[in-house]
């Protein structure tokens, strides 16, 4: 599974957004990879345009969702900590997606550069699309 990011929901709900990460998403969700996360739902949909709403919400509804347990957060504190300590200061909800996709064995697929900067300090492992955006089972 793949823990997508809200910068990829975001970028791909946008008219004029990048077609690699449209076609990347497409590819996910075909595939019945795509997994979210409460802290993604919410970014997603409580930024999400009145006319958008709806949709999203149907959509999110079939998807799969990593649920965050109290442990999670425990672990996420703890991770943040290694980060700042690193001199990595990602956003909490950045590191809590991450620590719930290491606790799952979950790629994340983010645009977020600070996914690329927690990769070595937490080993957060990312997800790369295939060539032409296919769904990519080994990469990242």
């Amino acid at each position: 599974m793949v823990l997508v990011d809200s910068s990829i929901w975001i970028e791909a709900a946008r008219r004029t957004g990048d077609i690699e990460v449209k076609v990347g998403l497409e590819a996910l969700l075909e595939e019945y990879e795509a997994t979210l996360c409460p802290p993604v739902r919410l970014e997603v949909l409580g930024g999400a345009r009145r006319q958008e709403r709806q949709v999203l919400e149907r959509a999110f509804g079939v998807l799969p969702s990593i649920e965050v347990a109290a442990v999670s957060w425990r672990r996420a504190v703890g991770n943040a900590w290694r980060l700042r300590d690193a001199g990595v200061l990602p956003p909490w909800n950045d590191v809590l997606v991450a620590t719930l996709a290491i606790e799952q064995g979950c790629r994340v697929y983010a645009r977020d550069r600070h996914f690329e900067l927690m990769r070595p300090v937490i080993g957060v492992l990312l997800y790369e699309p295939g060539y032409g955006g296919a769904y990519n089972p080994g990469g990242g």
